[in-house]
């Protein structure tokens, strides 16, 4: 994403599962490290949940904006 457009639409889905998304790959090298960190692997699933489901809800909204956005963030579809 470009950086004047995350800073101009932070409410945008987009935005919200980009920020998840940064938020779940920093958790996880932390996981990798302190692997009995419990309280963290909640927040994570938490955290993958909540992608998830926005993901989800834009996929039903606007599947070319669900496509372009995790080609641009490398993530699964769902």
């Amino acid at each position: 994403m470009v950086k004047e457009e995350k800073e101009e639409n932070r409410g945008s889905v987009e935005f919200q599962v980009f920020s998840f998304t940064n938020k779940i790959r920093r958790l996880a090298s932390h996981l990798e490290l302190h692997k009995k960190d419990f309280s963290s692997e909640r927040g994570l699933r938490i955290l993958l949940g909540k992608r998830r489901r926005l993901l989800a809800y834009l996929a039903k909204k606007n599947r070319v904006r669900y496509k372009k956005l995790i080609s641009q963030l490398n993530i699964r579809e769902q």
